[in-house]
């Protein structure tokens, strides 16, 4: 059944007002360059992992150029607890190599200079460069209102009802998030909704029990129904 806009601002209101609690203290600052870089350790993974990761890189590696120039086995080893560490390593080095030929340094700071607009879309030229890792460098650097999704965001997003079912334009999907999400909170959402989807709402078998969002969830009630009138469960979005 298609979630009423009501219902909506509801499950918002209780994510971003009764649910801060859950999240840790704010991401800490990063140059633009760098934050680019934690944004490929970030996606579809847990900050906790994602810090471990970059923390990994800037002590056992000299400084970014050494990085560009290590193989993506070594860059793998220092990204070992993250999903697809290969391919992220590959998207490090891509990224690192791609500014160096472009700039002969690895400093982007010059984009604030740019406009939020002209900044980000410099960003997506990028090789390395996805939805998420713009919309993170946007919010975390530039200042700008955007809401990073990824996989298991959308996961979460769509279970609660905040998002269409069948809608994959991340960037109309981005839009509406934002236009009702206040642009102080967007940091804090995006905290929350990784929370939940690291703790309770995994792709297969999410842990509705105590998932503090069961109450509002209409994937959850769902699924209790389900249980309760002993009909088979829907496979798990």
């Amino acid at each position: 059944m298609p979630t009423t806009t009501n219902n909506k601002q509801r499950v918002l209101n209780q994510l971003l007002a009764g649910l801060p609690k859950m999240a840790r203290a704010e991401p800490e600052a990063r140059p633009i360059l760098e934050q680019f870089l934690y944004a490929i350790c970030r996606e579809d993974t847990s900050r906790d992992l994602a810090d471990r990761a970059f923390r990994n890189l800037q002590e056992q590696f000299f400084d970014w150029n050494e990085i560009r120039v290590s193989s993506t086995r070594e860059l793998a080893d220092a990204l070992d607890g993250l999903p697809q560490s290969e391919a992220r390593a590959q998207r490090l080095v891509e990224f690192l190599q791609e500014v160096f030929e472009t700039t002969f340094s690895f400093d982007l700071e010059g984009l604030h200079k740019k406009g939020l607009k002209q900044a980000a879309k410099q960003l997506s030229r990028y090789q390395a460069a996805n939805d998420f890792s713009v919309a993170w460098v946007t919010q975390q650097s530039l200042g700008g209102h955007a809401i990073p999704l990824d996989d298991a965001s959308l996961r979460v997003l769509r279970r609660l009802g905040l998002i269409e079912e069948d809608e994959t334009n991340l960037e109309v999907l981005r839009a509406s998030l934002e236009h009702q999400i206040p642009k102080a909170k967007g940091s804090l959402f995006g905290d929350v909704v990784s929370l939940i989807a690291e703790d309770h709402c995994y792709e297969a078998d999410p842990n509705c029990s105590v998932c503090p969002m069961a109450s509002s969830c209409p994937t959850c009630q769902e699924m209790k129904g389900s249980v309760a009138a002993g009909a088979p469960l829907r496979k798990s979005r």
